[in-house]
Formats: C-alpha cells, structure tokens, sequence
C-alpha cells in the first residue's frame, strides 16, 4: 500500500518561500507521475506541478518561474520549492501519485501567504 506523507506547510510573507515535502512509503511502480496540487477555499483542486520517473517537469503558468519539483529517490521524497510567494498561493497543497495500478493522495498541508 503506497502512502504519500505531505509536511513544511506555514504562515509566510508575500515574497517569502517554502519547501515542501512529500515522503512516499511502499512499493510505486514505474512509470509513475508524481505531483502537487492546491485547493483554496471555495475553488476546486488544481495541479501545481508534476513530474514524471523519466524527469519531464510541468508546471501551472503561474508556477513557472517561482516554483520547482524534484524528487529524491534515495529518500523516497517529492519536493515543491516555492519562491516569490503571492497570497493567492493560499491553499492546501496536496501530493498525488500516480502508476499504473493507482492513484494515491496525501492529507494535505497548508500553506497560508499573509502580511
């Protein structure tokens, strides 16, 4: 049973930045797609950025350039680092996986950007 465990959700300023972190547990087959999704209050959820086993990247326009994804497979990690941080930011971030037998979700971290 994969299980994705989401942390480094916080308070930050505008401008600030954060890295989040997504530790997978168990056995993800490859190919798999790893990703961050957000969801603010009242919105649906959205893909931030994915990334696949084979290293392609993809980001939400409003992604490109302040945020980046990496993956440490020593460490069975997912990151997000996020830079240049805007409140409309605000949301909880979720890890998702993907392989060829399933789909996998984290619980979620929340990222709040406020003066």
């Amino acid at each position: 049973q994969v299980q994705l465990v989401e942390s480094g959700g916080d308070l930050v300023q505008p401008g600030g930045s954060l890295i989040l972190s997504c530790v997978i547990s168990g056995n993800i087959l490859r190919p798999n797609v790893m990703a961050w999704y957000r969801q603010a209050p009242g919105k649906q959820r959205e893909l931030v950025a994915s990334r696949t086993s084979g290293g392609s990247t993809n980001y939400r326009d409003s992604a490109k350039g302040r945020f980046a994804i990496s993956r440490d497979n020593a460490k069975n990690t997912v990151y997000l680092q996020m830079n240049s941080l805007k409140p409309e930011d605000t949301a909880v971030y979720y890890c998702n996986g993907q392989d060829t037998r399933s789909e996998y979700w984290g619980q979620g971290t929340q990222v709040t950007v406020s003066s």
